[in-house]
């Protein structure tokens, strides 16, 4: 009779919420997907993206309200993190419009590595070797990866890993401001700075234009789909959750972004063995770092709003 009821009666709220998380991981996912099928430049291409998802923001009074009443310094901080999270989406999709999906995703595989060494100093707290060895874990993966791309790819691998630290660095600040706002308007206040910084350098390249039919359905897409949506959800899942749950879910982001680019793009005919080698590396170092070490807390919402790597773990 009990089992009748369960089957009846649907999934609890934690099997719900983890359905949610993955739901909202496999969306992140599909933006390396969505930035290879962008005929857009990189600059453009994240200037509209936050153009779209800022837009939307600002519809919410409550968000409105929020940013009149917060403190100049602390909407400058934000403002600083949010030139921050420009630089890191540029990079990113520049890695992938220089290589391809599969090998950017993959090198924000390194953005634990960075953050054990930099989160202490923002944080203001003792330095744990442990971090730096579970985030290097990846390390010879990701140097697995890179040996079996064309050289051609090289250029773009490294401008992944630049967009790798910027998360880290990011992400650290995030958490340290993590108290002091809504988390929508932490994100609209952040990506409404990106977006204004980024405004200059494409206005002087000559790059603005509207997007044709193609690139404005993708776009919208990415914005709504890829980051307001898995956003949202991510709130209601997140108080169901442990940071344990959210760890092992978060970390199969770049996964999952790999597994969509080969058969989307059929990236596999320019990859070598070494780099699905590297690639089963990099899975097991993932699942290993929230074994070894259960992450203190959850990070801030807003960090998942605006991050491609959403790498949990303290």
């Amino acid at each position: 009779m009990a089992l009748r009821w369960r089957l009846r009666s649907g999934p609890g709220p934690t099997a719900k919420a983890t359905l949610q998380i993955h739901f909202c991981v496999l969306l992140w996912g599909f933006t390396a997907i969505l930035g290879r099928l962008i005929s857009l430049p990189a600059l453009a291409l994240v200037w509209w993206r936050m153009l779209l998802v800022v837009g939307a923001l600002l519809l919410l009074p409550r968000v409105r309200r929020e940013m009149r009443r917060l403190p100049w310094r602390l909407t400058a901080s934000y403002a600083g993190v949010g030139a921050l999270v420009a630089l890191h989406w540029l990079t990113f999709y520049a890695a992938i419009k220089l290589a391809d999906a599969s090998v950017a995703a993959t090198c924000i595989a390194l953005a634990p590595i960075f953050l054990a060494l930099i989160e202490p100093h923002i944080a203001g707290r003792r330095f744990d070797p442990r971090e730096l060895v579970l985030g290097a874990l990846v390390v010879p993966g990701v140097a697995l990866v890179v040996g079996g791309i064309p050289r051609t790819m090289w250029f773009g691998a490294a401008v992944g890993v630049t967009s790798a630290l910027l998360d880290a660095v990011f992400g650290a600040l995030n958490k340290r401001l993590v108290g002091a706002a809504d988390a929508l308007t932490i994100t609209a206040l952040e990506l409404g700075a990106g977006w204004l910084l980024l405004s200059l350098p494409l206005a002087l390249s000559g790059g603005w234009r509207l997007p044709d039919t193609h690139d404005a359905w993708l776009l919208v897409t990415l914005a709504y789909a890829c980051t307001l949506l898995p956003f949202s959800l991510s709130l209601v899942a997140l108080r169901q959750l442990s940071a344990f749950s959210v760890q092992m879910a978060v970390n199969l982001e770049p996964v999952y972004a790999v597994l969509l680019a080969v058969p989307i793009f059929g990236e596999q005919r320019q990859l070598s063995i070494g780099f699905y080698g590297g690639l089963a590396l990099i899975l097991g170092a993932l699942f290993a770092q929230p074994l070894l070490k259960r992450p203190r807390g959850l990070a801030d919402a807003a960090t998942l709003a605006v991050e491609e790597g959403k790498s949990l773990g303290d």
